[in-house]
């Protein structure tokens, strides 16, 4: 990343992102689809109910990851290669520790979880089942994410490309199966998607343990090195509170479409998964710009970094408008993957409409955040997002609801938010601070 075509340098960096998290979503779009297919627009209700609540456990924690891999790059552009190591060691030993934790914890206070969030009494049993079966899987799910943090800190999007492709056959194959053919109904999605996190967590974590490199994992040397530890929690813990605002915004979003029912629970739910795929390009330029900062800023190109964020961010823009284009135009082409309900198509399709032409304005946040993670400044970030992402938009909701009390206004919390944080990440950017090397 200190090298060559900064364009060809992220888009190389970003292209298996992309096809990984395409994988990745349509890993988790597979259960829904077959849920839907299958047992019908309640169960699809009771599985997209849990959505919000998992992006808010599991963002916090691959939140907290993002400091290791930013610790990591920039050590590696900086030629520290014993520090590369241990930061690798500490990383991955943290992520088994926090990987029991998360499972524990979910797995017991998800019934109250979902009480919070005022899940309806006709998807409260499945969506509990489904979800205490989810987070049995909380391990593999933060060992894996660890892993390809590990990697793609140094610059290699590839492997994590391969491992999430045999884990998402695996997922789709185990879905079928459980749930059309044998009837384990919402259980059986549950299982399937557990079995096959575990299976890309082995491969990730046997795969470290043999590459040549100073990232290359030992067992006997898992430990946690407190200073450290230390540094990527400075780093990472921001983030992760981010990932966890934007995650407790969506979970007052989603207590709200609750109280219309299941089907606005079912139709919001199925757009909510097409939104997913949006957020393929921007993820990944997000991640690509990220190590291509902390990389540079590692080995003193501040020339470069600039160059890169102009560069990264207009092409992570211009995508995600393509996008919302084709998605306003095709919206119920899309959701009918999801139901054939009218109803639930239709409450999709408003909700597709309202927001993928602004698309763009959260291109531009994720990526100028994703600049500054790069640079080890996630305060930033952190302000921003918990004050337009989930303050902002609890309160916007809160309000027009009670005024207006259709599920079409909810929509709206999301461009206008994303409106607000574009404009404030803007300004930090010309003030320049962002800009510091450092470990």
């Amino acid at each position: 990343m200190t090298k060559g075509s900064i364009t060809k340098n992220l888009i190389k960096f970003a292209i298996p992102l992309f096809f990984g998290q395409l994988l990745q979503q349509l890993y988790n779009v597979v259960d829904s689809v077959v849920v839907g297919n299958v047992l019908g627009k309640e169960a699809l209700a009771a599985v997209s109910t849990t959505g919000s609540l998992i992006f808010l456990m599991v963002g916090f924690i691959n939140g907290l990851f993002m400091g290791n891999s930013v610790i990591i790059g920039k050590k590696y552009g900086a030629g520290d290669h014993e520090g590369v190591s241990i930061a690798s060691h500490t990383g991955i030993a943290f992520a088994i520790l926090m990987g029991i934790v998360m499972t524990v914890w979910g797995y017991f206070f998800t019934p109250t979880l979902l009480k919070w969030m005022g899940t309806p009494t006709d998807v409260m049993p499945n969506s509990v089942l489904y979800f205490k079966i989810y987070f049995l899987g909380g391990l593999g799910n933060i060992l894996y994410s660890a892993c390809c943090g590990v990697f793609q800190a140094m610059g290699d999007s590839k492997r994590p490309l391969y491992y999430l492709i045999v884990s998402t056959v695996l997922n789709t194959i185990l879905d079928i199966t459980f749930v059309k053919f044998l009837g384990f109904g919402i259980k059986g999605a549950a299982l399937a998607t557990i079995i096959a996190q575990f299976v890309s967590a082995a491969f990730a974590f046997v795969k470290l343990t043999m590459v040549e490199g100073p990232h290359r994992i030992f067992i006997n040397r898992l430990r946690i090195d407190r200073a450290t530890l230390g540094k990527e929690l400075k780093i990472g813990f921001p983030t992760g509170i981010q990932n966890s605002v934007i995650a407790i915004g969506n979970v007052v979003v989603q207590s709200n479409i609750n109280a219309f029912g299941s089907v606005a629970m079912a139709g919001c739910g199925s757009y909510f998964k097409l939104e997913g795929f949006v957020f393929l390009p921007i993820t990944c330029m997000c991640m690509a710009l990220t190590t291509f900062v902390s990389q540079n800023l590692g080995a003193g190109e501040i020339k470069r970094v600039k160059k890169g964020a102009v560069i990264g961010s207009a092409i992570g823009i211009s995508c995600a408008e393509m996008i919302g284009v084709i998605v306003f135009a095709l919206a119920p082409i899309f959701l009918r993957m999801f139901s054939g309900d009218t109803e639930v198509i239709a409450i999709g399709t408003t909700q597709a409409r309202t927001e993928s032409l602004f698309y763009c304005l959260l291109a531009l946040s994720h990526c100028l955040a994703g600049i500054y993670r790069g640079a080890g400044k996630t305060t930033v970030p952190m302000i921003v997002m918990l004050s337009s992402w989930c303050l902002l938009r609890i309160t916007y909701i809160t309000i027009s609801v009670r005024l207006i009390p259709i599920v079409n206004v909810i929509f709206w919390a999301y461009p206008l938010t994303w409106s607000v944080s574009s404009i404030v990440f803007i300004i930090y950017y010309f003030k320049g601070k962002w800009l510091k090397i450092g470990v």
